[in-house]
């Protein structure tokens, strides 16, 4: 089921305040202080009181967010109310503010869901400095783009242009920030308005100009895994006459059979960039609420691991690049596949099973 996303005004003007308010609710009750106990208990108690950890990660996210908004509200007012947002001063506040949010969104995450990212030299761009890339990673489990973001920003001292779905716009501080900032969301076609670019060009279009300290983010997916849209991509690409490609697909059974299209575009715009392919585990389970509801709370440790692509070892030939591009992604199969947590492998194996009775 997708919601439609309502119109901007309706975010700004509604769904923005109501943030606001509930902070401004929350932080003077008894209630706050009942779920920082709760809070305080399940740092006291890792892997306990799941009820508690998810009021206070909930409670403390509305927080965040309404923090989020001031600060971008006083940045609205001080490049004369939107007048010079776009310019480079801006642009470079506005990307501080976020590193410094992520920063404490992490910090939290880290200490209330025990939560453990740990990098296998997933270098993101590290080893071209001065290099724009563009950072082509899985998609896996909620919160991918928020670690590859955060990473990116605070780890490895880099610009992200991102490509990321249109109904992360329900999030009031997602949609303000990252409307301000060079940022492409994703819509289906078939709710596309009239007229919109295609895709690729649009994500063309956001790699056009990268500098040496931007990396454009994208999930080439453009979605989770699931049976259905595994077998429906290698169907796809045998009714395009590219059984090559879908016999490749159907060897990899940890992603799904990438879209080409809007990583080629980026490539096509910017021949000076680098690319980066990235590989993550430990978010795999976490598909639905119901995965959700299940493994929270998360102790979870996550495993990043990425390879760097030079400019000129880049195919630039289309078809060339097209099988450089699902050989990577076979290669990002093998790796999950051999890094997996032993349960995630065990119900991977069992889905597999069932999915072949």
């Amino acid at each position: 089921m997708r919601w439609r996303l309502p119109p901007r005004w309706v975010r700004r003007v509604v769904l923005a305040p109501a943030i606001v308010l509930a902070a401004v609710v929350l932080v003077p009750t008894t209630i706050l202080l009942v779920i920082i106990v709760g809070g305080v208990l399940s740092w006291v108690l890792p892997g306990r009181l799941r009820i508690p950890r998810i009021a206070w990660m909930a409670s403390f996210y509305v927080l965040w967010d309404a923090a989020c908004l001031v600060a971008l509200l006083g940045l609205w007012i001080g490049s004369l109310f939107g007048v010079y947002v776009r310019r480079p001063a801006f642009q470079r506040a506005h990307y501080t503010l976020a590193r410094r949010m992520l920063q404490v969104l992490f910090w939290q995450v880290r200490w209330t869901l025990r939560l453990e990212i740990e990098v296998v030299d997933a270098d993101l761009g590290g080893r071209m400095p001065g290099t724009p890339v563009v950072v082509a990673s899985r998609h896996a489990g909620p919160g991918d783009s928020f670690i590859l973001v955060h990473a990116l920003l605070n780890w490895f001292d880099r610009r992200p242009r991102i490509v990321l779905k249109d109904t992360l716009q329900w999030d009031p501080a997602i949609d303000v920030l990252l409307n301000r900032l060079p940022t492409q969301f994703v819509t289906p076609r078939k709710a596309r308005r009239h007229g919109a670019p295609g895709q690729s060009d649009a994500v063309g279009g956001l790699a056009r100009d990268l500098g040496p300290h931007d990396a454009l983010l994208i999930f080439p997916e453009g979605g989770n895994v699931t049976p259905g849209r595994r077998l429906a991509r290698i169907e796809a690409l045998r009714e395009r006459g590219r059984d090559d490609l879908a016999a490749r697909a159907e060897q990899m059974t940890n992603v799904m059979a990438p879209h080409s299209g809007g990583l080629l575009a980026a490539l096509d715009q910017a021949p000076q960039a680098g690319v980066v392919f990235v590989a993550h585990t430990g978010l795999d389970r976490l598909v639905t609420v119901r995965d959700i509801w299940r493994e929270l709370p998360l102790d979870k440790r996550i495993v990043m691991k990425g390879w760097s692509v030079a400019p000129d070892e880049v195919p630039r030939d289309p078809d060339e690049q097209e099988q450089w591009l699902f050989d990577s992604w076979l290669r990002t199969d093998e790796w999950i596949a051999d890094n997996a947590p032993v349960d995630s492998a065990r119900s991977q194996v069992r889905s597999q099973v069932r999915s072949s009775t």
